[in-house]
């Protein structure tokens, strides 16, 4: 009678693998499927650069080709348009390009200097509740238009409008919202048990948050760099009211191209040419830390 009690007890757990199996092996995806699958989404990632894979084409062709020929292929390559860019009188792309740098490297350290201890605090300390949260995600939904007004006024008030402070605190309003929502999706993936281990080993919170916190953080905290630098330098309405000459980015520069005689499109096509390439280096080399801190508390077990 325990024998046949026992194997009745077996039963159910001999099933539910069998059936996990099967699944598994529905699931499963076939090479075929796979490349099907390779092949769409190599269509519609050709389909989505198609203005970048034309704005670099342009930039290799001679002004007359570019009239007449604007989709296809350059016929008589060229490189004057880079010249044009990088030493042509009156457009300081270096000057232009080490603005966007400081504006960008300075928006992520201030990001990340406020955004981390102050989601710890949200999120560990419970200081200020969930409303903090849920006011930073209404804030990142309202459109960047809506904020110009005020800080331009405030700016002009304060001796900030055409600096690199200026510009790197604008951009430090925008993207503190994405950096808090993220960081506390990060942290409560993050076992608690830990850091009470710590706390009962005698670590204060400050160190429980840069030894034990930070390191399983870094994910984390490199996607919300990567991001936080991509659109920092990318911004181009804050730098269109907030500078005019000093603090002038390779976004707005690329705007000096439009002359009174005519638009210079190969110029402006190599300069947001040569423009895109430190954020696109920058998420390609991060693409591992990326994926991981963006899908930070994605999947609850």
């Amino acid at each position: 009678m325990s024998i046949d009690t026992h194997t009745e007890r077996r039963r159910p757990a001999a099933a539910q693998t069998e059936n996990t199996t099967k699944r598994a092996k529905r699931t499963r995806v076939t090479p075929r499927r796979m490349w099907l699958f390779t092949a769409i989404i190599g269509i519609i990632a050709i389909i989505i650069n198609i203005p970048l894979l034309n704005s670099i084409l342009v930039s290799f062709k001679p002004d007359g080709e570019i009239a007449q020929n604007p989709l296809g292929l350059p016929t008589n390559p060229t490189l004057d348009h880079y010249a044009n860019v990088l030493y042509a009188s009156g457009y300081d792309f270096p000057k232009f390009f080490a603005n966007s740098a400081m504006i960008a490297i300075g928006t992520v350290l201030l990001v990340l200097v406020i955004a981390i201890p102050g989601t710890y605090a949200i999120v560990r300390l419970r200081f200020g509740g969930r409303w903090i949260i849920d006011g930073a995600s209404g804030l990142r939904l309202l459109p960047a238009i809506f904020f110009v007004v005020p800080f331009f006024i405030l700016f002009s008030n304060m001796g900030l409008e055409d600096s690199i402070p200026g510009l790197i605190i604008a951009n430090t309003f925008l993207n503190l919202p994405l950096a808090i929502i993220l960081l506390a999706a990060g942290l409560r993936d993050i076992p608690q048990e830990m850091e009470e281990a710590a706390a009962i080993d005698g670590a204060g919170v400050f160190a429980t948050l840069t030894r034990i916190v930070l390191p399983m953080l870094a994910p984390t905290i490199v996607a919300v760099s990567v991001l936080v630098f991509i659109f920092s330098w990318n911004d181009y309405l804050f730098a269109l009211v907030l500078s005019t000459s000093n603090a002038t980015p390779v976004t707005l520069g690329a705007a000096n191209f439009i002359t009174s005689t005519g638009i210079r499109w190969g110029d402006i096509s190599a300069a947001s040419f040569l423009s895109t390439l430190p954020p696109l280096l920058f998420a390609v080399f991060a693409q591992k830390y990326l994926v991981s801190g963006l899908s930070a508390g994605a999947v609850k077990g």
